[in-house]
């Protein structure tokens, strides 16, 4: 991860709190997946998802969450949580479910790469052009 000396304090402290917020958020998820707590199977069947595929599930979120939360992999973190809450649409979509229900995962994108744009010039770069 590139900082700059043209990146303020205030939208540096602001990236590291927004990526400590989405990363806190995202373990929680993960560590109830992988402790199959009743709650993470409950909501998993409950969208469709069989009981056995829960523990993958938060193995794949453990690790993309892992990525995001260190400098130098903060990208393929990303990447990989974009995916996670892409699926995460499409499932409330296919269950018809209500709007805040799709709309917060897309929310949740934004602050995830927003937080690694406050501080990275070539993120800044590549979105100008």
């Amino acid at each position: 991860m590139e900082t700059t000396k043209k990146v303020s304090k205030i939208q540096l402290w602001a990236s590291y709190i927004l990526q400590g917020l989405v990363v806190l958020m995202f373990l929680m998820g993960a560590v109830m997946n992988l402790l199959q707590t009743e709650e993470a199977l409950t909501g998993a069947t409950a969208m469709g998802y069989p009981k056995e595929s829960v523990f993958y599930l938060g193995i794949v979120l453990l690790i993309g969450t892992l990525l995001y939360a260190f400098p130098k992999t903060v990208i393929y973190g990303a990447i990989i949580l974009t995916g996670w809450l892409g699926g995460a649409v499409a499932t409330h979509v296919i269950h018809k479910d209500p709007m805040f229900n799709i709309i917060f995962p897309v929310i949740f994108g934004i602050v995830l790469w927003l937080s690694i744009l406050l501080r990275n010039k070539n993120l800044k770069a590549l979105l100008s052009n």
